[in-house]
């Protein structure tokens, strides 16, 4: 199917203008086209979960890597494709800004930059992060593309107690040109409808790390887009694993209920 990139660009900035929108991540090609075929509006990658389709942990994949996967992604589906782009895949400001244009190279509508320094649970300053996100906003507005920025922090996810630290940087962000702002670990309602007063106008992207709410929660909150991370992915590995841990012990009883061929043949049918 081919990808019209200006188009996809043009309704993913609409869905950030108003409303709530759900964002899910697919992990491959085929997860792409059954999202698509299932109705959603917009996609986002995660990089766990392309990590795993190619027997690597998370936060070990190669740029190089990514951006074959996400000019896979936009070539799969007409829906806009918003990339886990990590810390950049570089640390200077220079750095950074050449991997976005890359990025926007591939067709993305949209790329997340986090505050990662490379380590498991060190960060980057707020002065240095916010120049990081300057940069990737100034590499957007050369290429002249409309392309959206997320900038996200991974402060809650090293220490969850720290919202007031995670919502200056997230303030930082905006004023250096975000349109998206992302803060994962972010749980309580208050805190997120902190997070969204603090920013706006600028949107908010909040990630679902536990059952229970719904959609029309978060868009009573202000939340703008919601997104799963690698939540599908681990379910399709754990689908995966425990009919192959039924099999290794000599039943077939763990593909009972499994997708039948043809409705899956059916699903990637109008791809081919």
């Amino acid at each position: 199917m081919p990808h019209d990139v200006t188009a996809a660009r043009a309704s993913f900035r609409a869905l950030h203008q108003s409303g709530c929108f759900v964002l899910p991540n697919p992990w491959d090609v085929g997860s792409a086209r059954m999202l698509a075929h299932l109705g959603f509006s917009a996609l986002a990658s995660t990089s766990a979960g392309y990590a795993w389709t190619i027997g690597l942990p998370d936060n070990q994949v190669t740029r190089d890597g990514v951006l074959e996967h996400l000019a896979q992604l936009c070539r799969a589906t007409d829906l806009p494709v918003n990339a886990d782009y990590e810390s950049g895949f570089a640390e200077e400001p220079e750095g950074v800004a050449a991997n976005v244009r890359l990025a926007i190279d591939t067709g993305v509508a949209g790329l997340s930059i986090e505050d990662r320094d490379g380590t498991p649970t060190g960060l980057y300053d707020i002065a240095f992060a916010t120049e990081r996100i300057r940069a990737a906003r100034r590499a957007i507005d050369d290429s002249g593309q409309n392309v959206i920025l997320v900038a996200r922090t991974e402060g809650l996810l090293v220490d969850p107690s720290a919202l007031t630290p995670a919502i200056d940087k997230l303030v930082a962000f905006a004023q250096a040109g975000a349109d998206c702002l992302y803060a994962p670990g972010v749980m309580a309602k208050a805190d997120i409808v902190a997070m969204v007063r603090a920013v706006a106008p600028k949107p908010v992207n909040v990630v679902i790390s536990k059952p229970g709410t719904r959609v029309a929660d978060f868009a009573e909150m202000g939340v703008r887009r919601i997104s799963i991370g690698g939540a599908l992915a681990r379910a399709a590995w754990a689908g995966a694993l425990d009919a192959a841990r039924t099999l290794r012990e000599g039943s077939f009883d763990g593909f009972a209920g499994a997708t039948p061929s043809r409705e899956l043949n059916g699903m990637f049918a109008p791809f081919a």
